[in-house]
């Protein structure tokens, strides 16, 4: 899939755009769960709320690729009510991407921003390591070192965690470790199933997008009603929802479309760029409001990683005698828009 040509004060934007939406997402998600206060929202009600605006979002962006209502009404029918099988099949990344959204919630329950974001970037290895296993893909020697770095990072990470002073709820760091854990496999799955059913037709990404978000939306209100079904009926489904609440929910679902963006338009060097600058701001974000207390290994555990991003995202060298193609080519990372 070739690049469409856009002036690079465009590439610079959305870039820019989805560096801080990144840092900001996950800085806000964390203070609305710390906050020491009773009336704490459901994270299930937010994470079926942000599949809603994505769907109406594809929706309108699928409408612009159409270019008329009738066109647009014409695909749905076609792609979504007279296709139930694409529904069923797109029904598994919708339930694994559901479970790794509520992980992120509660790690962030449990866990510091920038503890949080370094620890993440595990997705990497993750996603590598299931596109071998399912699309018997190859990496190159660069890439196999630059994932033995990010784990060497992540561990320095978590040899001796930075400790916010600023948080007066109760932790549990293990089980904001675990979470972070299950979010990483199901990132790393579901975005190679996704990326395999992209690329078994020639249906448009949105069209995809508007499948699994409404067997998303599906997933995550029986997860409202196994969850928090009793709370919702007595306390009701906005309960707790404040602005910053809002607004997380609002960078949740915008966020995945300023990525597919990026992935289109940019490369994936650049793309690490942004993933490092995130976890940059997301540290001083969190020592700011936090009281982040930064250890020696913490920062170079973190530094570590956003080599190592930056060393995962250098291009296969033409002299490789492998030709399967890489695994951040711009079609591959076509999924990282449902994240």
């Amino acid at each position: 899939m070739a690049h469409e040509p856009v002036s690079v004060v465009f590439k610079i934007y959305c870039l820019s755009v989805m560096t801080l939406v990144a840092a900001t997402y996950i800085v806000a998600l964390r203070y609305t769960r710390t906050i020491p206060s009773g009336d704490l929202y459901f994270s299930t009600t937010a994470v079926c709320l942000t599949e809603v605006i994505k769907l109406i979002l594809s929706l309108g962006m699928l409408a612009k690729e159409t270019g008329s209502p009738s066109r647009l009404k014409s695909s749905v029918m076609e792609h979504v009510f007279r296709s139930p099988q694409e529904l069923v099949k797109l029904s598994v990344p919708s339930v694994v991407y559901a479970i790794q959204n509520n992980m992120a919630f509660l790690a962030l329950s449990n866990l510091d921003a920038a503890v949080y974001q370094v620890t993440y970037q595990l997705k990497i290895p993750c996603t590598a390591l299931c596109t071998v296993l399912m699309l018997n893909r190859s990496l190159s020697k660069l890439q196999w070192f630059s994932v033995f770095m990010l784990c060497g990072g992540v561990t320095l990470v978590q040899w001796k965690p930075a400790e916010a002073t600023k948080v007066q709820i109760e932790q549990n760091p293990f089980l904001g470790f675990v979470a972070i854990g299950i979010a990483v496999l199901c990132s790393g799955f579901a975005g190679v199933y996704f990326e395999k059913v992209l690329k078994s037709s020639d249906t448009s990404l949105w069209v995809r997008n508007i499948q699994m978000y409404i067997s998303g939306i599906t997933v995550t209100l029986a997860a409202v009603y196994i969850t928090d079904g009793g709370g919702v009926q007595e306390k009701g489904f906005f309960f707790g929802y404040t602005p910053w609440v809002c607004f997380v929910v609002f960078l949740a679902s915008v966020g995945g479309l300023y990525t597919s963006v990026v992935v289109k338009y940019t490369d994936n060097i650049m793309k690490g760029f942004s993933a490092a600058a995130a976890i940059v701001l997301s540290t001083v974000a969190s020592v700011i409001l936090f009281g982040l207390q930064i250890t020696t290994t913490f920062a170079s555990g973190a530094t570590l990683v956003c080599v190592s991003i930056y060393l995962y995202g250098l291009p296969k060298q033409a002299t490789s005698k492998l030709p399967c193609p890489n695994i951040d080519s711009t079609e591959a990372r076509q999924k990282l828009i449902v994240v």
